[in-house]
């Protein structure tokens, strides 16, 4: 293994060592040559760098997500490449969006991105709604695997790619020999009077059982854009708990079980209906709407103690998301119909998952191989009703999924990686007694998604790679099963819309092709340069969008499906992450390129992102333990086949300071200090509904106690 790799993977190996001790190890003396090129990837099969994999993947670590001192997990995502949020920056304002594929405005537009927490799927979809929850103080590191190779081992579908969320450990804030551990954290922002709170108990009873608990709370009044117009219904009261519990036993210790429930709790009082922004937002005026997202989850790993052929992992998991909407104050339009969206009504998505995957090691010679396959069963329960009863275009159902799939990785002389993988995944779908009154029957179906994966180092700096990956999405309930009546509006008569039982599968045909260069003492002794370029094609026929409706000015209008296959399309683009890292300062860079055409019209397709450039530049003083810089995020302008998500260009400034003493009375203490959006440009990211938010100074104080 050549030097390069040798330093890269102990600088993330260390990465990850100063974030299991909570701290103890100082940003001053790991980061230097860590950069986010240099992190370790866990869900791309095998652990490995990620400038040494063969996909586009980027990972986020504690000391991003604290740094941010987000609100929302989008706001995560800034320095991200090809990774943007859409909707609005509400509560329950976000869905993702991953090289134009995703938003809040089209029916089951999040199934083609698999989000996991722990393993365990994350699923919603409702009118005017984002797709997840979550709090960011629950996460300790989030991976973004873009593009469809990842269907290989988290579902049929993954057009856009996935995106795992980890919760904490107890292991992240007690060094070796500490039995407890207490993290109290306080952050306050000044646009909206935003405050935030959390606490986190760590306990090692024993030493071979670990326990956490924690408990966050946020609250903070509407927002302003950066010309002083308040963003209504931004205001919210959020509490957010973990509890998780790590058990070792075994031979050495080599298994291990783990239980964890996360819980997220948003109430928004008095806030309005339209969460996801943009005109509507006055047209559905406002409700108190409460959200629930929980999190169960039960993992066994069994690591074999040298045994090459077992390697196991084995997850049980339930999710419930639920949304309650009451007292709307256009409450008086409540009417059966299209106004069933202003009536009393609650939706839930309840998913219960079973996944169990192995890991065998063989080889001979200069070749070293792994082997992952492994099976997954998947229950998803779709409710949806309203105060005058079901709703027929948010139809109740039933989804079951069972798949087996099998991925190997095949290197040879540590110099070419092989990566090919198939799944196979058959979905059975039953309605609900309300849609199979409309029409609706049960349906199964078949995704096979197979790929290639290949990465060839030329030399010691310069690796190049590239992959093909074909990936099939089946329609969800909402697609099979929505239906809708006649309706008039004005002088015009629009005809019913029925389930849609014969569509298609979507398909996606991607193409990658890449490459990446590491160097080290580029510039100066001990400093690190690290580039990956990623250019991708994605050709997806079949895509699934609504029917027209048969108009005219009688009633009786003919009945169309809900849903149809009628569209092509084709997605292209480029990704550039780059770091460069070195004692005194770093610098990073993500730059991200998208352009579409869909193939019966020629527009652009409205779901793309305009192209974006994040660069952050910084130092480091180490005998005074600040870190410190500037970042700016720039986006171009852009036309779509919609106005809403066209876009002007914009510029925006952040500045942020560090401060973590590793000596004296404020040891253990760390200050993260931001000023946001600096020149308090006004603004709109062009695949969000409403302007971002003005200019923001942001303030979190993080002291940890241990014993």
């Amino acid at each position: 293994m050549r030097t390069g790799k040798v330093r890269l993977l102990w600088g993330a190996a260390a990465t990850a060592l100063a974030a299991g001790f909570g701290g103890q190890v100082s940003a001053q003396e790991t980061e230097g040559g860590f950069t986010p090129l240099g992190r370790l990837v866990l869900g791309a099969g095998t652990e490995k760098v990620a400038i040494d994999t063969p996909q586009a993947v980027t990972v986020l670590e504690q000391e991003d997500i604290d740094r941010e001192q987000a609100t929302t997990v989008g706001e995560l995502f800034d320095t991200v490449p090809g990774v943007e949020t859409g909707g609005s920056g509400r509560l329950l304002g976000e869905a993702f969006n991953i090289r134009g594929i995703g938003n809040t405005e089209q029916t089951a537009s999040q199934s083609r991105i698999i989000v996991t927490v722990d393993g365990a799927p994350k699923f919603f979809e409702q009118y005017r709604t984002g797709s997840f929850f979550g709090d960011p103080a629950l996460y300790k590191r989030v991976e973004i695997l873009r593009g469809p190779a990842s269907s290989t081992l988290y579902g049929s579908g993954a057009i856009g790619g996935v995106i795992n969320f980890t919760t904490k450990d107890a292991s992240d804030f007690l060094a070796p020999g500490e039995t407890g551990a207490l993290r109290f954290r306080a952050g306050y922002g000044s646009n909206g009077n935003a405050w935030r709170g959390g606490l986190i108990y760590a306990a090692r009873p024993d030493e071979n059982a670990e326990l956490l608990f924690a408990l966050n709370r946020g609250t903070s009044d509407d927002v302003e854009d950066g010309d002083g117009t308040t963003l209504d219904g931004t205001a919210y009261e959020r509490w957010s708990g973990l509890v998780k519990g790590t058990f070792h036993f075994g031979q050495n210790d080599d298994q291990s079980l783990r239980l964890s429930w996360s819980r997220t709790d948003g109430d928004l009082a008095d806030t309005v209906v339209a969460q996801t922004g943009g005109p509507a937002v006055a047209g559905f005026g406002t409700a108190d709407i409460r959200s629930l997202d929980d999190t169960v989850t039960l993992s066994w790993d069994h690591q074999g103690a040298g045994n090459p052929w077992l390697d196991l992992d084995v997850t049980l998991s339930w999710s419930n998301t639920e949304v309650e909407k009451r007292d709307f104050s256009a409450g008086f339009l409540c009417a059966p119909g299209i106004f069933l969206v202003l009536c009393d009504n609650d939706a839930a998505y309840e998913t219960l998952s079973l996944k169990a995957e192995n890991t065998i090691e063989f080889g001979s010679g200069a070749w070293e191989n792994y082997l992952t396959f492994g099976t997954q069963l998947s229950q998803q329960e779709r409710t949806a009703s309203s105060s005058l009863g079901a709703l027929p275009f948010h139809p109740q159902g039933t989804d079951s999924r069972a798949a087996i799939y099998a991925q190997g990785e095949f290197i040879w002389n540590d110099r070419l990686t092989l990566i090919p993988g198939v799944r196979l995944e058959k979905a059975f779908q039953d309605p609900g007694a309300a849609a199979e009154a409309a029409g609706a029957r049960a349906t199964e179906e078949l995704a096979v998604s197979p790929k290639l994966a290949v990465m060839y180092e030329l030399n010691d700096a310069w690796s190049v790679f590239g992959s093909l990956a074909r990936t099939e999405r089946l329609p969800t309930l909402d697609e099979h099963y929505s239906s809708e009546g006649e309706v008039q509006r004005g002088p015009l008569f629009f005809g019913p819309r029925t389930p849609s039982l014969n569509l298609d599968p979507e398909i996606a045909t991607t193409v990658e092709i890449g490459l990446a260069y590491e160097g080290f003492d580029v510039l100066n002794e001990g400093d690190s340069l690290q580039i990956k370029a990623t250019a991708f094609n994605n050709s997806i026929r079949d895509l699934i969008a609504t029917t027209p409706r048969a108009t005219g000015p009688t009633p009786g209008q003919a009945a169309v499906p809900y849903f149809s296959n009628i569209d092509s399309a084709r997605i292209w683009g480029l990704e550039l992450e780059g770091a460069y890292d070195a004692e005194g300062w770093f610098a990073n860079a993500a730059y991200s390129l998208v352009r579409s055409e869909d193939e019966s019209t020629g527009e652009t397709l409205t779901d793309t992102p305009a192209d974006t450039l994040s660069l952050t530049l910084g130092t480091r003083l180490p005998e005074r333990d600040l870190r410190l810089g500037w970042r700016g995020n720039w986006a171009n302008s852009i036309t779509t086949a919609s106005a809403e998500t066209n876009g002007d260009s914009y510029l925006t400034h952040d500045l942020f300071l560090d401060w973590t003493p590793d000596s004296g009375p404020l040891e253990g203490m760390t200050v993260n200090l931001a000023v946001e959006n600096v020149t308090d440009a006004t603004y709109r990211p062009n695949l969000q509904l409403d302007n971002a938010p003005g200019r923001t100074f942001k303030i979190a104080l993080t002291k940890e106690f241990d014993w």
